[in-house]
C-alpha cells in the first residue's frame, strides 16, 4: 500500500508560480508511475501530468509549456512546478500513484486558487 501526502497549494495571482510536492510512503518502491490530477466542483477529475519510472512524461495540452513534473526517487517525492498560472488552473490538485500491481493510490488533495 502506498500513502501519498501533497503540499504546496495556495493562492496566487495570474501569471504567478507554485510548486506542488507529493511525498510517497509505504510500498513506494513498487510505484511505476506518479502523476497529478485536478478537479473543480461539478466536473470530473482530469489528468494534468504523469511521470514514469524511466523518466518519460505526459502533459495535458492545457498545461504544456507551463507545468513541469519531476521526481526525486531518493526522496520518493514527485513535484509539479506550475508557471504562468491562469484562473482556469484553479482546482483541487491530487497526487496519484500506480504500482506494479496496478493498484492506484490517491493523496488527499491540495487547493490551488489563481486570482485574476
Amino acid at each position: 500500500q502506498v500513502q501519498l501526502v501533497e503540499s504546496g497549494g495556495g493562492l496566487v495571482q495570474a501569471g504567478g508560480s507554485l510548486r506542488l510536492s507529493c511525498a510517497a510512503s509505504g510500498s513506494a518502491f513498487s510505484i511505476n508511475v506518479m502523476g497529478w490530477y485536478r478537479q473543480v466542483p461539478g466536473k470530473s477529475r482530469e489528468s494534468v501530468a504523469q511521470i514514469f519510472t524511466g523518466g518519460n512524461t505526459n502533459y495535458a495540452d492545457s498545461v504544456k509549456g507551463r507545468f513541469t513534473i519531476s521526481r526525486d526517487k531518493a526522496k520518493n517525492t514527485v513535484y509539479l512546478q506550475m508557471n504562468s498560472l491562469k484562473p482556469e488552473d484553479t482546482a483541487v490538485y491530487y497526487c496519484n500513484a500506480v504500482d506494479i500491481y496496478r493498484i492506484v493510490s490517491w493523496g488527499q488533495g491540495t487547493q490551488v486558487t489563481v486570482s485574476s
